[in-house]
């Protein structure tokens, strides 16, 4: 159904009063907000380009990459209507999904020289280390491309033709709502998306469907500070922390599941068996001598780990892990052409995930 966004000053006597809508001219802004602050719509992209020449001779408002090195392309509905907006970002689509790691960097430096009057010689690789705050860039740049159409509303036509696109073909596409509600002198600014992000978050890896699963868990394990890799061998689990979509991330991890582990950077360092769903640190217990004791009342080498951190969607998330095998940093095992994203957790269906668990094995000897 249409998405409708209402907002009630209360005031003296706990009377409701209703905003009305502003007479800003939302269209003609918006593309600059956005790309001068891209988390209005989401903190998880970066911007790497803006009216983008296609091949067929249109231009896309906006093209931005996620902390996985995925293309974003976002289409302003401007003087549009809404399924036109859907064919238009459907186009863009087809032409985004064959752009090479080479294409986006050459995009990335000519936004950046465009914007910055003394022009970059920076590279899109550097940059995004930069602004997702990571030591590598992906290994795998594009490996999926999302759409995302701006409009202040779509009509039901349209989020029905969205909703077939998503549910049914496994296109991620989506729609931000952006309007402007008026307060005496002030003007707000609201948002609403018609797909949770965190739905098509969860679903984007596996979209680009190559091939049957093979029934093994792919997992980065962020070695740093906070969460330590000889901790995670010698206790028993793997990590993550840092926002919403890595405790998300975390609780994908179900009693059973055989997971390889990859540190980023690095290679793959362990095998083992999920023995126990993911909790914040605090409540993370192993057993040492027959006895159950706290992780944070142990020895640990993460300098950080035991810093509290207020907001539960920031804290470390830990899953209890049997390892069958592990090995030190130093001995991680990386070949040319092993499988690679920047997911925390995902359960791949690339054939490269096939071939690279079949040579773990023989590595890491198990069957």
């Amino acid at each position: 159904m249409p998405i409708e966004i209402q907002v009630w000053r209360i005031e003296e006597g706990e009377r409701l009063a209703k905003l009305q809508g502003g007479t800003l001219e939302l269209e003609s802004k918006l593309e600059d907000w956005l790309a001068k602050d891209i988390s209005l719509a989401s903190p998880d992209w970066m911007v790497i380009g803006r009216q983008v020449p296609t091949a067929y001779g249109h231009r896309i408002d906006l093209l931005a990459v996620d902390s996985n090195g995925d293309t974003v392309v976002l289409e302003l509905k401007k003087e549009m209507t809404p399924r036109d907006a859907v064919a238009q970002v459907l186009d863009y689509g087809a032409w985004v999904s064959r752009l090479s790691e080479e294409d986006l960097d050459h995009i990335y430096r000519d936004y950046t020289q465009k914007v910055r009057s003394e022009g970059s010689e920076e590279s899109l690789g550097k940059a995004f280390c930069q602004h997702f705050k990571v030591e590598n860039p992906p290994e795998t740049w594009n490996a999926n491309h999302h759409l995302v159409i701006v409009a202040p509303e779509l009509d039901p036509p349209t989020e029905r033709i969205v909703t077939y696109l998503s549910e049914v073909h496994g296109v991620t596409i989506n729609a931000v709502f952006f309007r402007v509600l008026k307060d005496n002198e002030s003007q707000f600014l609201t948002r609403a998306w018609f797909i949770e992000p965190d739905e098509m978050e969860e679903a984007g890896g596996e979209r680009k469907l190559k091939g049957p699963w093979n029934g093994e868990v792919y997992v980065n394990f962020g070695h740093d500070d906070v969460q330590n890799w000889e901790d995670a061998r010698r206790y028993g689990f793997v990590s993550a922390y840092g926002g919403k979509r890595y405790r998300k991330a975390m609780e994908r991890l179900e009693p059973g599941q055989r997971i390889w582990v990859k540190v980023p950077g690095k290679g793959f360092v362990g095998v083992g068996e999920v023995v126990a769903r993911a909790v914040p640190v605090e409540e993370f217990h192993v057993t040492l001598d027959g006895e159950e004791q706290r992780l944070l009342d142990l020895e640990l080498k993460g300098e950080r780990t035991t810093e509290p951190i207020p907001d539960p969607d920031e804290a470390l998330y830990l899953a209890g892990v049997r390892w069958i095998r592990t090995f030190e940093l130093g001995k991680a095992v990386a070949e040319e052409g092993m499988f690679g994203n920047q997911n925390v957790v995902s359960f791949p269906k690339d054939p490269r995930w096939n071939r690279t668990v079949e040579r773990l094995k023989q590595i890491f000897g198990v069957k």
